[in-house]
């Protein structure tokens, strides 16, 4: 064996044990308790602190739309599941945690090379933090939706165990690999169909083949219309999709100069080889509406190839109250970060800048074949298969930040940590329809004001 071989070799140990201390801190069956504290924060004020840094108009939305069912209320309330977890104990296995990595927060896009993969993709309250807390708020999101989907009980519970023991099962087989190997793991559309039952294939090629679909040239049929002078100009839909004044136009260039430079240097190149033509606000998902989020349109100037660009603001993560602040002032850096760091393959012209206003904005590509499951379509069979999916991705996402071989040690051979995800889970789904039921109250008696009508994409494009 060499020194460097032996060294390896010592380093897991060493990370080995690690991972078993941490059994003594905090059980693997502990993590599946969930009781609320007494001091618990109301949840309605949590989302109206939250509220208070957004654009009042667009609160309304945001309100409406988490009104509408236990799962749209789940997805818009990480900041209330972020002091739910912080109030217990934790392991202190850091990773680059997700923040919000509920079902619907992966799906599929296309990597560099054009070949379609599926990953975690919404970072907005990425921070390093426990790897408990992204697998318990996936796994109480499976049963969440389980029981949106009608569901019993036991298949809620069967589902969110799958995503633990997927979870689990990953994480033992990547400590045992390489760093590099690791660093190079990505699940493609091809995996994807292989973790899907045979049954399930044809689902799975169906929303491969709308993701093909959704392209910056498809976008260009659906967002815009002819300008007065004959370009493209983004088509408004109130109050979903406004116009940007005139009169910002400049500053908005200025601030198109300042994300170019967050990019690599011949991304630059690439870049400057397209023109702004024109910008809108767009409301986009459950939990970020109310922050100011724009889509760009540019043309190439060659040929007039459209490129949309998403501008979503970012905010301090839901989870800096309760963990260590960012190494990041700039929070639209901390988010691009926490992206280029977890996902295999990233998006080309992800980046970030700060706005005319001082606020803190990232960009990234508008619909670059991005594409998802219906969670709301699928059987029960479908939903566990989709989960273990899920907590197979989310577990090699983890182990390109945190010690693998470490939370490994602690997540063990057998089923006790899924086990204790399946309980978690179903506890959690409860204090989920209290806290819907809360907000439900306060819009009843006029605390919270709310849309009284919402349509449109709730997806974060």
């Amino acid at each position: 064996m060499s020194t460097s071989e032996a060294e390896s070799a010592v380093s897991d140990v060493s990370a080995a044990e690690n991972g078993k201390a941490a059994r003594k801190r905090v059980t693997r069956t502990s993590l599946g308790e969930w009781k609320p504290a007494a001091d618990r924060a109301d949840p309605v004020s949590i989302l109206e602190q939250q509220a208070q840094s957004r654009v009042p108009e667009l609160v309304r939305i945001r309100y409406a739309r988490m009104a509408a069912g236990r799962f749209p209320f789940y997805r818009g309330a990480p900041a209330i599941m972020a002091a739910d977890l912080a109030a217990g104990e934790h392991t202190a296995l850091n990773v680059q945690l997700c923040g919000d990595a509920h079902l619907s927060n992966f799906g599929l896009f296309a990597s560099p090379e054009r070949s379609l993969v599926f990953d975690v993709n919404d970072f907005d309250e990425t921070l390093p933090g426990p790897f408990e807390w992204d697998v318990k708020r996936l796994a109480a999101s499976v049963a969440v939706a389980a029981r949106a989907n009608d569901f019993s009980d036991e298949e809620a519970n069967t589902a969110a165990v799958a995503a633990a023991t997927a979870y689990r099962e990953a994480m033992a087989r990547l400590a045992a690999l390489g760093e590099t190997d690791v660093w190079y793991e990505m699940v493609d559309a091809a995996q994807v169909e292989e973790l899907l039952h045979s049954q399930d294939r044809k689902l799975a090629t169906k929303v491969m083949n709308k993701a093909r679909s959704r392209t910056s040239m498809q976008a260009l049929d659906k967002l815009t219309e002819p300008g007065p002078d004959g370009n493209p100009r983004i088509k408004a839909d109130p109050p979903l999709v406004m116009p940007v004044p005139g009169g910002l136009v400049p500053e908005l260039r200025s601030v198109l100069a300042d994300y170019r430079n967050t990019l690599p240097e011949e991304r630059r190149v690439l870049l400057d080889r397209y023109e702004l033509r024109d910008i809108a606000m767009k409301v986009v998902g459950v939990g970020s509406v109310g922050t100011r989020c724009f889509i760009a349109l540019l043309t190439g100037g060659a040929t007039g190839d459209p490129l949309f660009l998403q501008v979503k603001q970012a905010e301090p993560s839901v989870l800096s109250n309760h963990l260590r602040a960012s190494q990041f002032r700039h929070q639209g850096h901390r988010v691009v970060h926490g992206q280029r760091l977890t996902q295999a393959a990233g998006d080309i012209f992800l980046g970030w800048a700060t706005g005319p206003d001082g606020l803190f904005y990232y960009w990234r590509q508008l619909r670059d074949m991005k594409g998802s499951l219906t969670i709301e379509n699928m059987s029960a069979v479908q939903l566990k298969q989709y989960a273990a999916l899920c907590g197979h991705t989310l577990a090699r996402g983890h182990a390109r930040s945190g010690d693998r071989v470490a939370i490994a040690s602690y997540l063990g051979s057998n089923d006790v940590f899924d086990r204790a995800m399946g309980e978690f889970a179903l506890a959690y789904a409860d204090q989920t329809v209290a806290d819907h039921e809360s907000l439900l109250a306060a819009i009843e008696s006029g605390r919270v004001d709310a849309a009284s009508e919402v349509d449109g994409d709730k997806s974060d494009e």
